[in-house]
């Protein structure tokens, strides 16, 4: 791993600029978000985005540290931090459930202006993500932390839903919110 971060020290980095260019981009759409839907609902969704937001820096900290100096980097030292950044996916399960099961119920209840097939996206996609916290349990293959379950199947899922539910709701006319 420590050879991994020498010979791709460069591209750490630009994955961590690229992360930290877009995290303005996810906050305008988590509080674009949160001005549509109802209370509670809309503080549910806000707390579970700002968290993903959060976890995601913690893990790219960690890339990033390691990229920094990589030639000196301890292969010890890099396995210990890989293990707990690999850990993102499966904590970051609780945020976006937290994001997909306010979606998921409003749309079901046909409330918000959600359409049901919104709500089903979101429900699938929030199934996967409680059947996905395994992956704190597991050591290798598909559910292992970090792995397959985690990066593919539930990010896949997650961004298909959170995609649907900018789509849906940029669609559909604004109206006005009863003071929280």
């Amino acid at each position: 791993m420590a050879t991994w971060f020498r010979d791709h020290d460069g591209h750490v980095r630009t994955w961590i600029w690229r992360l930290t260019l877009s995290a303005p981009l996810f906050a305008t759409f988590a509080a674009l978000i949160r001005a549509r839907l109802p209370a509670p609902h809309r503080d549910l969704f806000f707390f579970g985005a700002v968290a993903f937001a959060a976890e995601t820096a913690v893990q790219g900290w960690l890339w990033a540290g390691m990229a920094l100096h990589a030639s000196d980097l301890q292969p010890a030292t890099a396995r210990t931090l890989l293990d707990v950044a690999s850990f993102w996916g499966p904590v970051l399960t609780s945020t976006t459930v937290m994001m997909l099961a306010p979606v998921a119920l409003l749309g079901l209840r046909a409330e918000a202006g959600l359409p049901r097939s919104l709500g089903l996206v979101a429900a699938v996609a929030l199934a996967e993500q409680l059947a996905e916290t395994v992956t704190i349990f597991g050591r290798h293959g598909f559910i292992a932390p970090g792995g397959p379950m985690n990066i593919y199947l539930g990010a896949g899922l997650t961004a298909v839903a959170l995609l649907s539910l900018g789509i849906a709701l940029g669609r559909s006319p604004m109206r006005p919110r009863a003071a929280a």
